[in-house]
C-alpha cells in the first residue's frame, strides 16, 4: 500500500503525460468501421490515411508533453500535417470522418497552450471545420464544431494550468533551498562574531585575573565576576542569534568595546557625531565595532584604538583605527584574522554590500590597521539615543 501511496504522490507531482490522450484515439473507431462495412469509396486510400493520422496524432500529442520538443519546427510541422491529414480525410468521406477534426483539436490544445497564438490558431480551425461539417453533413454537423472547439480550449487550458503549477512548485522548492542556505550563511556569520569576540574577552579577563591573583584577589575575584557576565551574555546572544531575531545594538556593542579593550590594556576612545541611525545600520555597525575590537585586542598589540561614528542625513560612516602592528602585515605580527567565506571582514563586507554599504580594512601609514564602514541610511526617530558627541575616554 505504501509503495502505490508514493507512486500516485510521484504521477501526480509529475501531472499528465502524453498517454493521457492516446485513449481519444477510440474516436476514430467510427471511420475505420465504416472503412470495414465497405461504404467507403477508395478504401486502401482511406486506410493509409487513416494509419497516418493515427501514427501522426500520437507523435504530435507525446511531442507536446516534452517542453524541449514542443518547441521545436519539427512539432509545429507534424501538428500542420495532421491538420492537412484531418481536412483531407473529412472531405473526401465525411460521416464518421468529421470525428477527427475534435482529435485534431486535441492536439492543437496540447501543443499551443497559451497567448495569442492559441486564438490564431483555434479559431481559423474551427471555422474550417464548420465550413466542411455542413458541406458534408449540415446542421446535424454543429456537435462536431462544438467539439473541435471544447478540444482545443479545454486542453489548452487544463495543461496551461498544470504548467503553472509545477512552476509554482519548483519555485517553492527553489525559494526553500535557497532560504536555508542564507539561513546557514546568517548563522555561521553570527556564530563566528559572537563567539570570536567573547571568546577573546574571556581570555583577556581570565590572563588579567591570573596576573592580579597573587597581589589582589578582590581585583582578580572582579575579573571572574567580569568572565560570568560574559558568559552569561553571551548565552543569551548565542539563543537570540540562534532563533533569528537577535537585533545589535551599538550603544551597548560599544561598551563591551570599551571593556575589552580595557582589559587588554589598550586605550579606547570613541566619538560619535551626526544624526541619529536606524536600527538595521546600528546593527549592522555593531557587528564592524565587535570583529574590528576582536581583531585589535587578538592582533594588533595596540596601545590605543579609536571608534568615530559620523555621517550626513543620507551616509553613515564608521572608523575604527589602532596603532599595532598593521592587522598583522608589520613584521613580528601576529597571524591575521581569518578571512574566509562567511566569516572575519569578508563576512562583513556581504553584510554591508547586501544593504548597500562598503567596508574597507587594511594597514595605516606609519603604523596601524584601520576599517571603514558606509552604509546609506535614513534618519532614525526621533527619541533614540545618540550617543556621545564628543570624545569619550576610558
Amino acid at each position: 500500500m505504501e509503495f502505490w501511496r508514493r507512486r500516485r504522490e510521484r504521477l501526480r507531482e509529475r501531472g499528465p503525460s502524453g498517454l493521457s490522450l492516446l485513449p481519444w484515439l477510440l474516436m476514430g473507431l467510427g471511420a475505420l468501421s465504416h472503412l470495414l462495412g465497405g461504404e467507403a469509396p477508395n478504401p486502401w486510400i482511406g486506410g493509409l490515411g487513416l494509419l497516418a493520422f493515427n501514427t501522426l496524432y500520437i507523435a504530435v500529442v507525446l511531442r507536446a508533453f516534452d517542453p524541449r520538443a514542443r518547441e521545436t519546427p519539427l512539432t509545429r510541422w507534424l501538428l500542420g500535417g495532421l491538420a492537412a491529414l484531418t481536412f483531407g480525410l473529412a472531405i473526401g468521406y465525411g460521416r464518421e470522418w468529421l470525428l477527427l477534426f475534435p482529435l485534431l483539436g486535441l492536439a492543437v490544445g496540447a501543443v499551443v497552450r497559451r497567448g495569442r497564438m492559441l486564438f490564431r490558431v483555434t479559431f481559423p480551425l474551427v471555422a474550417g471545420a464548420g465550413a466542411v461539417t455542413f458541406w458534408r453533413d449540415g446542421w446535424d454537423s454543429f456537435g462536431v464544431v462544438y467539439g473541435t472547439f471544447v478540444s482545443v480550449m479545454v486542453t489548452a487550458a487544463i495543461l496551461a494550468l498544470n504548467d503553472t503549477v509545477r512552476q509554482l512548485r519548483e519555485t517553492r522548492e527553489e525559494l526553500a533551498r535557497t532560504a536555508v542556505e542564507k539561513e546557514r550563511l546568517r548563522f555561521s556569520r553570527d556564530l563566528h562574531d559572537l563567539l570570536g569576540h567573547t571568546l577573546s574577552v574571556v581570555v583577556v579577563k581570565s590572563e588579567a585575573a591570573r596576573r592580579l591573583a597573587p597581589h589582589d584577589l578582590d581585583a582578580a575575584l572582579a575579573q571572574v565576576a567580569d568572565i560570568e557576565s560574559v558568559g552569561r551574555q553571551a548565552l543569551t546572544e548565542i539563543r537570540e542569534a540562534v532563533t533569528g531575531y537577535r537585533e545589535g545594538s551599538l550603544a551597548a556593542e560599544l561598551d563591551r568595546a570599551r571593556d575589552a579593550l580595557s582589559s587588554a590594556g589598550v586605550e579606547p576612545v570613541v566619538r560619535r557625531s551626526g544624526p541619529l541611525l536606524e536600527p538595521a545600520a546600528e546593527a549592522l555597525f555593531g557587528w564592524v565595532v565587535r570583529e574590528s575590537v576582536t581583531n585589535a585586542v587578538r592582533h594588533s598589540g595596540a596601545s590605543r584604538c579609536v571608534v568615530e561614528i559620523s555621517g550626513t542625513d543620507g551616509r553613515a560612516r564608521l572608523t575604527v583605527t589602532d596603532d599595532g602592528r598593521g592587522g598583522g602585515h608589520g613584521p613580528g605580527a601576529a597571524a591575521p584574522v581569518a578571512d574566509g567565506p562567511g566569516s572575519g571582514l569578508r563576512g562583513l563586507r556581504e553584510r554591508l554590500a547586501a544593504a548597500g554599504g562598503t567596508l574597507e580594512a587594511g594597514p595605516v601609514p606609519g603604523g596601524g590597521f584601520r576599517v571603514v564602514a558606509e552604509l546609506p541610511v535614513e534618519p532614525a526617530a526621533p527619541g533614540t539615543d545618540a550617543g556621545d558627541a564628543q570624545p569619550d575616554r576610558c
